[in-house]
């Protein structure tokens, strides 16, 4: 099992395949994780990507993008161990660990949601993002 295991996700009120655009683009990826070197390892269109990482960690990583309703469920996957050995002894590296894979989840929760505020354009909650112009009032 892996040291680093990072589980979340988001909804976004757009079509997964503006989602999924949005982490195709290799360029964006060092903003998201700087210290991490993916490698596409599975392309799935507007369903995602897989891929290795190397870096900081090593493992597999993943971007969902699940259709639902009228926007986009984002799952992200972390599976992954650090580069070398934790800093101390075992109690210590316990806690590293553990606030390591906070660190990694609140870190990609932010993208997440600054993806979702860019996205959605300013769309307010409740209403449809078939309804929502940014230019008219619903």
């Amino acid at each position: 099992m892996p040291a680093i295991d990072v589980i979340d996700e988001t909804f976004l009120a757009v079509p997964r395949e503006r989602v999924a655009a949005e982490f195709a683009d290799p360029a964006r990826w060092p903003s998201y994780w700087p210290d991490l070197r993916p490698e596409v390892a599975h392309d799935r269109g507007p369903a995602g990507l897989r891929w290795t990482v190397t870096g900081a960690l090593v493992g597999t990583m993943e971007v969902w993008c699940e259709s639902e309703g009228d926007g986009t469920v984002l799952h992200f996957f972390l599976r992954a161990d650090p580069d070398g050995p934790p800093p101390g002894g075992r109690l210590r590296r316990r806690r590293w660990l553990r606030a390591e894979s906070d660190r990694r989840h609140r870190a990609f929760k932010a993208h997440a949601f600054a993806l979702k505020r860019r996205l959605e354009g300013g769309r307010p909650a409740g209403v449809a993002p078939s309804a929502f112009r940014p230019d008219r009032t619903v």
